[in-house]
């Protein structure tokens, strides 16, 4: 699933699930859609995208090319590393700016328990097992 919005200057793209070859129908309209808004900035939000290939890659580098030519922009945020890999592996890594600071939301909706990590301060008879009373 890929949704459009937007704002005065700025086109963003939220991707969800796969970005691959089974997807490809709809690339060249979401990419009119996108081309025709005419913005400066295109954000790529990567955060939900479970896989992407050779075809999810070219239909980015596309829409990249395309704001390059008008000169504009093309940030992707939330990509994970293989994502980027496959990019890189394409040659289009200079076409895109990547951002690392964002932080995707959790998809998973809040269940309401705290997710527990472990502190150098915590005293817990199984964390901290002797060797000699195994």
């Amino acid at each position: 699933m890929i949704e459009i919005a937007t704002s005065p200057t700025t086109t963003t793209l939220v991707i969800a699930g796969d970005l691959d070859l089974a997807e490809r129908d709809q690339f060249p309209e979401i990419a009119a859609r996108v081309v025709g808004l005419r913005r400066q900035l295109l954000v790529i939000d990567m955060c939900r995208v479970t896989f992407m290939d050779s075809t999810g890659a070219a239909f980015l580098i596309s829409l990249a090319d395309a704001g390059r030519k008008r000169g504009g922009a093309t940030v992707i945020r939330g990509a994970d590393e293989r994502d980027l890999f496959v990019l890189e592996v394409c040659g289009a890594m200079e076409l895109f700016r990547v951002d690392d600071e964002h932080a995707c939301e959790p998809s998973a909706p809040d269940s309401g328990f705290a997710v527990m990590t472990p502190r150098d301060d915590d005293v817990s008879p199984l964390a901290h097992r002797d060797a000699s009373t195994a």
